[in-house]
């Protein structure tokens, strides 16, 4: 990637563990390399924050007032309703407090991640295009990418049982700033710790 610099910053506590990179590429890209670290609980006030501060540079929301409400119920059910649930500390809490074995945790991911995608189906059968909302990135897609690539790549759920998150999915496969953004190609992240 072009006019990057890496920042690694280790982060470490009983609740989360996480290497952040800081890297001064397009504004989508630093989006989506933090979701795709899973700090998406964090993220969708950074992105609610650079959407009021720079509203003209890479706009996360569309100028009509519905389709602006329509992007932040995704961005909710995703860093609400799913991601808490998968996140390293709670699968550790799990292995501590209910079982270690491995399937459990697996179980207990894949449980809230259908769930969540069942309730984001709904949600954007009548609206998605192209991509979630319609034919350009938004907020929406910054948070389904990551989540629907975690969903397939950490917790092998097959997202086939959801059409339109499989449409997404390969909608996103084919923009570079979504590729480019993604944990298992940035330089400090290993494949055993992406998962």
């Amino acid at each position: 990637m072009e006019n990057q610099e890496s920042l690694p910053t280790f982060l470490s506590s009983s609740w989360y563990n996480y290497n952040i990179t800081i890297f001064y590429i397009p504004f989508y890209q630093l989006i989506l390399h933090c979701l795709y670290h899973s700090l998406s609980f964090i993220n969708l006030s950074i992105s609610q924050y650079l959407e009021d501060k720079y509203p003209h540079h890479y706009p996360l929301l569309p100028q009509d007032i519905h389709k602006r409400a329509i992007n932040y119920q995704p961005a909710n059910i995703v860093s609400s309703s799913i991601q808490p649930l998968q996140k390293i500390a709670t699968l550790k809490c799990i292995e501590e407090k209910i079982s270690s074995d491995p399937d459990v945790k697996l179980a207990w991911a894949q449980h809230y991640i259908k769930k969540g995608f069942v309730a984001l189906e709904r949600l954007l059968k009548d609206y998605a295009g192209r991509i979630a909302t319609g034919d350009e990135v938004y907020l929406a897609d910054l948070f389904l990418a990551p989540q629907i690539h975690a969903a397939i790549k950490r917790f092998n759920v097959d997202v086939t049982r959801f059409p339109l998150l499989s449409k997404l999915n390969e909608a996103y496969n084919e923009i570079p700033a979504f590729q480019d953004a993604m944990l298992e190609k940035q330089p400090d992240t290993t494949l055993a710790s992406a998962s």
